[in-house]
C-alpha cells in the first residue's frame, strides 16, 4: 500500500510537470507535440477545444489496444496516469500563459518539461496514455526504449501538423520532441545506466583481484582463445553503473596499461547477481 501511495504520488507530479509543459510553453507559442497530446493540441488550435476534455476522449480508444498488451498493474496506473494528465490540463488550461516570446526556448523547455513529466510517470510504473502505451508495447516486442519508442511514433504526428502550424512552428516542434525523448531515457534509464565491460588482459588474475576488491562487483571469467596467436587467456565480463566507468578504466590501467577493454551499453538487465563462472568463448 505505501508503494503504491508513493507511485501515485508521483504519477500526479509527473502530470503536473506534463501540463505545464503544454499550457506555460507549447500552446502559448503555436507550437505542437507527437503522438495524442499532438493531436489535442492541433484540435485545440482549430476548434478550440478543451486540451484536456479532448486528451481524456482520445487516449480512452487507446487505452482499450493496451489493455491486450500490457499487465493488469500498468493498466490501472496507466488510467489514472491519463485522468491525472487530463485533469492538470485542464485545471492549467486558464492559467497557462506564455512566459517567453522566443520559440527556440519555448521548444526547448516544453521539450523538457513534456518529457521530464513523463519520465517521472514511467519510473512510476504507468504512461501518460496516447503513443507512450504504444512505446511500452514496442518496449515489450522490439527491445526499443521508451524514448526512441515515443519518438518514432511523435515524428509521424508532427509531420502531419505542418499542415496547421506551418513549417518554421512545425521544426522547432522537432527540437522539443526529441528534447523530450531524451529527458524521458534519462529518468528512466539514465540515473541507472548500466554499461557492460569486456576486459582482456595478460594479468587477468590480477585485474580480476584489484576489481572485485575495489569495485565490490561481481565478474564474470570467460575462458577465451586468440584467433590470431591461439594462446589461452582469461576474458573478464563486468556490468557496471555508467558512473562508475572512470574509476573502472583507472583500476584496470594501475593494473595493465596495455589490457583490451571494450563497453557496451546495456538495454535490459535482469537478474539478481553475478557469480565467477568458467565459459568457452573463442576471441577473433
Amino acid at each position: 500500500m505505501k508503494k503504491t501511495i508513493q507511485d501515485c504520488l508521483y504519477i500526479l507530479l509527473g502530470s503536473l510537470i506534463f501540463s505545464i509543459g503544454i499550457n506555460y510553453f507549447t500552446i502559448p507559442n503555436l507550437l505542437s507535440e507527437g503522438g495524442i497530446i499532438g493531436l489535442t493540441v492541433i484540435f485545440h488550435y482549430l476548434f478550440d477545444w478543451s486540451p484536456g476534455l479532448v486528451n481524456f476522449a482520445l487516449n480512452t480508444v487507446l487505452v482499450l489496444v493496451g489493455i491486450k498488451f500490457l499487465e493488469k498493474r500498468t493498466i490501472i496506473y496507466t488510467l489514472f496516469s491519463i485522468f491525472s494528465c487530463s485533469l492538470f490540463l485542464f485545471l492549467t488550461e486558464e492559467t497557462g500563459k506564455r512566459l517567453t516570446d522566443d520559440t527556440l526556448l519555448a521548444a526547448i523547455f516544453a521539450g523538457l518539461l513534456v518529457g521530464s513529466g513523463i519520465g517521472v510517470i514511467f519510473r512510476a510504473g504507468g504512461t501518460s496514455g496516447g503513443t507512450t502505451i504504444l512505446a511500452r508495447v514496442a518496449n515489450q516486442f522490439l527491445g526499443w526504449s521508451m524514448g526512441k519508442g515515443i519518438l518514432v511514433f511523435d515524428m509521424i504526428v508532427v509531420a502531419c501538423s505542418v499542415f496547421i502550424i506551418g513549417l518554421d512552428k512545425a521544426m522547432y516542434t522537432l527540437i522539443a520532441v526529441y528534447l523530450g525523448a531524451k529527458a524521458i531515457d534519462f529518468i528512466v534509464e539514465g540515473l541507472e545506466e548500466k554499461v557492460a565491460v569486456l576486459i582482456i588482459s595478460n594479468s587477468s588474475d590480477l585485474v580480476l583481484d584489484v576489481l572485485t576488491n575495489k569495485l565490490a562487483r561481481g565478474i564474470t571469467v570467460l575462458e577465451g582463445r586468440g584467433g590470431y596467436t591461439g594462446n589461452n587467456k582469461d576474458v573478464l565480463y563486468i556490468v557496471i553503473n555508467k558512473q562508475e566507468i572512470v574509476r573502472l578504466k583507472n583500476l584496470i590501467n594501475e593494473v595493465d596499461e596495455k589490457a583490451y577493454v571494450t563497453v557496451h551499453h546495456v538495454q535490459e538487465m535482469m537478474g539478481t547477481g553475478y557469480k565467477v563462472g568458467k565459459k568457452r568463448l573463442t576471441i577473433g
